[in-house]
Formats: structure tokens, sequence, C-alpha cells
């Protein structure tokens, strides 16, 4: 019974608010009740915003109420518009000159002032009674969110009325058919992927006036990103040919009637083409400093990782994870052409790695096996240190520690002792750049101390160069 009872109201608060006649008027203006002269002009409200102490024969009741709604001004000829109708009751007292009236909109912080002064002569004549103070001029958008102060002059602290109030929106039967800014159009699109344009036809709109299309990246308010095209209300030719860059999830579609504070429409249909948002990444080789910066923002989880070559799977590098909507950045990384980004969505991953190509300087690993020792020497182009371990491989892309941990700088090398019982299939030599922060380590695998057998490429099988006494290995 209580559920029937709550859709029931519910449907009485819809009913309302859609169905609700919005009364109209031609002029606004203010009137006082009592036969009190009052008369208005536009304040900034920064005099009237310090408080003072009021006087002990003030009462802080002395503003007993303040009611808000909305009035529509149609003048013929004009398209209507929407105004705030205030009314507050106050007591007259020979302390008050007036009131503030402010309306803040909650939407974009911008606010609007009145001041309303009383004929002195008849307010003190007066004092004590009751007035009413209705103020229809303050002009508001459609679903605006408003918060309506009003204090008196001067203002006293503690006496203060404050409402928020919600402008209808454009279900109001009302607002829906009478203010321009709720016959924002309607989008029809269609892309031409080869030329890299999108054509935009718009209906449903006022036609005797001009109306405004562009594209732009929505991040917290809708950016530019191109020139907006005119479509004027007396063509009868209603299309526009916008022209883009890339196709991107944030680009989106932009409509709007060529009046002041018209409405605006959006239509974002790229939202699943992510695919150009992974190519910004940016390598500065005089910092070591690898980012990525995306034209969108989006939710994303960024890692650098290790691209295996024996079945294309990047394995994360450890403590490189980061979520962040805008831009990545790692310090001191290795410029190894396996070392990748890779960015995972709530669909899926992508990889992309930026030192394949071989426009930066990449290392190489060697072991020379004699006899039960393994020598160890890296090559590099430029100034690096390294650290060599033995390890063992307990899956394709993790190795746990058997030995001490070596140092080697480029041009050196370092031999390591291996017993009989560490040779063999799942035995790893693992090298790795300690002079940067973000590393990767490659391996060295199935070594067969002064026998014949095969290498392991990070995990790749791999042809070696065998001989009866010695076994050289390389990686790189």
């Amino acid at each position: 019974m209580i559920s029937i009872h709550v859709q029931i109201l519910l449907i009485i608060l819809f009913w309302n608010s859609d169905c609700q006649i919005i009364p109209r008027i031609e002029e606004c203006g203010l009137s006082c009740s009592q036969g009190i002269h009052c008369k208005s002009k536009p304040s900034s409200g920064i005099f009237n915003s310090f408080c003072h102490d009021a006087p002990a024969s003030l009462s802080s009741m002395i503003l007993k109420s303040m009611k808000i709604s909305t009035v529509m001004k149609c003048v013929q000829g004009s398209p209507c518009s929407l105004n705030l109708n205030i009314k507050g009751t106050l007591s007259l007292d020979e302390n008050i000159r007036g009131l503030e009236i402010c309306s803040l909109s909650l939407d974009t912080q911008q606010s609007q002032c009145t001041n309303v002064r009383f004929a002195r002569k008849k307010s003190k004549m007066l004092n004590g009674k009751k007035v009413q103070v209705q103020f229809n001029c303050i002009e508001v958008n459609v679903a605006q969110h408003i918060y309506v102060t009003m204090k008196t002059v001067p203002n006293y602290c503690e006496v203060k009325l404050s409402q928020e109030y919600y402008v209808e929106d454009c279900r109001n039967s009302d607002v829906g058919k009478y203010i321009p800014a709720c016959s924002a159009g309607k989008f029809d699109y269609n892309v031409d992927r080869a030329r890299k344009i999108i054509s935009v036809n718009v209906s449903n709109f006022l036609q005797d006036q001009d109306y405004y299309v562009r594209l732009c990246h929505k991040w917290f308010t809708c950016e530019d990103a191109g020139a907006f095209a005119v479509i004027k209300g007396k063509e009868s030719l209603k299309s526009v040919s916008l022209k883009y860059s890339q196709l991107l999830p944030c680009l989106c579609i932009e409509g709007w009637l060529a009046i002041p504070d018209a409405r605006r429409i959006q239509l974002c249909p790229f939202e699943n083409d992510t695919t150009a948002l992974w190519d910004n990444i940016v390598y500065n080789p005089a910092t070591q400093t690898l980012a990525w910066e995306p034209a969108c923002p989006v939710p994303v989880t960024v890692n650098l990782c290790r691209l295996m070559k024996s079945d294309d799977h990047c394995e994360d590098i450890e403590n490189s994870s980061k979520n962040s909507p805008e831009k990545v950045k790692y310090s001191r990384v290795d410029t190894h052409p396996r070392l990748c980004m890779k960015f995972t969505t709530k669909q899926r991953s992508w990889v992309k790695c930026p030192f394949a190509h071989g426009e930066f300087p990449a290392w190489k690993m060697r072991t020379a096996v004699v006899a039960e020792q393994i020598q160890v020497f890296f090559t590099s182009q430029t100034k690096a240190e390294f650290a060599v371990l033995v390890c063992n491989r307990t899956q394709l892309a993790s190795c746990e520690s058997i030995g001490m941990h070596h140092s080697v700088s480029v041009g050196d090398s370092v031999s390591i002792t291996m017993s009989r019982e560490m040779c063999g299939s799942i035995i790893c030599i693992q090298g790795w750049r300690t002079d940067v922060d973000y590393s990767v380590p490659l391996q060295i695998c199935d070594i067969h101390c002064g026998f014949r057998g095969q290498t392991y490429d990070d995990g790749n099988p791999a042809k070696a160069m065998t001989h009866r006494m010695k076994s050289v290995h390389s990686l790189h």
C-alpha cells in the first residue's frame, strides 16, 4: 500500500513539472504592497556583501518569507524568455532602507543582484507593518539551478533568506513550445573516413533562425576542434560538411541556434574509436622520459611491459602501473626495442612499442660457456650499467634467483661458476640495466655447460652457435 502511495506521489510531481502552466507577462517590474513607493536598480552585490551586527531592537525574523516561481515574458515580435518571480515579505523597521535580491546560477556561477529601496516617509509611517515585495526581472535559462538570497539594506548579520530553485526544463509544455532554446534541433550525420569529412544534416529547429554547427573535443567543456559552420535560416539546404583530423572518442558534433543563451545539443558518436589515442607517445632522450598524453580524457590503466616474441604477450614490468585519464610519465626509461606501453580499458588492451623501429640505441647481452663457467658481457652504443644473476625459470616470464647479483659495465664481463646441477633447461642467465628506473630484463636459458644445446631468446627457441668446447649465446 505504501509503495502505491509513493508511485502516485511521483506521478503527481512529474505531472506538475511537465504540465504546470507558466504565467505570462509582457513587462517585468517591481511592486510593493501597503501603497509604499519602491524602486529598483541593478547592483553588483559587493557593497552589501559584508554584514553588520543588527541593532538590539531589530528582530532576526524581520524577513518573514520568500517564494520563487517562474514567469514567461513574451513581447510581440520577439521570442519568449523565462524570468524568476520572487515574492518576499518583511516587517518595516526604521533601521531598514530596503532589500537586496540576488540570484546565483549554480551551473555557471554567474550572479545578478538588484537593490530595492523604500520611500522613507511612507515606510516610517508604517513601521512594524508587513510589506510584500514582488520582483520578476531576473532572466534565467531553461533547466537552470538557481540559488536566491534576500538580504536587508544595510546587510544585518543573520537577517537573511535563501532558497534553491530549479527552473522548468523543456519537458514543461509551455517551455518546450515557446522558449527558442528548447528547439535545439536534431542531427543526422555521415562519415567519409577516406576524406576525413563529417556531413551533418540538421532538422527540427526554428527555420527562420541561423544555426551554428561545430566539431569539438569534450573534456570538462567541449573545446573547438575546427571552425564552426553556419546554416542560414532562409536557406533550404540544412546541411554542412566539417573536416576532422582524427576520429576520437571525445569528438562531438555540437549545434545551437544563433540567439543569446541558446541551448546546445551534442552528439558524440565515436566513443568506441579509441585506437588513435594510444599513438601520442613521446620520448625525450635528454631526460630519458617516456610520456603519453591522450587527446581525450579516457579511464585507462597504463603499464610498461616486456614484449615476449614467442606469443606477442607483453609481460607487465613491476611497479609501472598508473591510472590516469590524462598525462602519464615515466622517468629514466630503458630504450630497448622490447620495452612497450600497455593501455587497458574496460573493452580490451592495446600495446605500443615506441622503440621497436630502432631509432634509439639498444643493448645486447652475450654469454660464452667454457667448461663450468659462463662469461657474461654486454654491448651498448651508450654508457650503461647492468646487473646479472642466475635464476630458475618457473614460468615463461618468471625467473627466481638462485645465485648472487653481479654488476657489469659496458665493455666489461663477469664470470659465473656453474655446477653441473645448475646447468639445464630451466636455468637462465638474466640481465638488466641498473642505471634506469624501468628496464627490460632479458634472459638466456637452456644453458648446457660445455654441451650442445639450444638457447632461448626471451622465451623464443633459437639456434645457438655451439662448439664442442664452447657455446656462445647472445640476446638483444
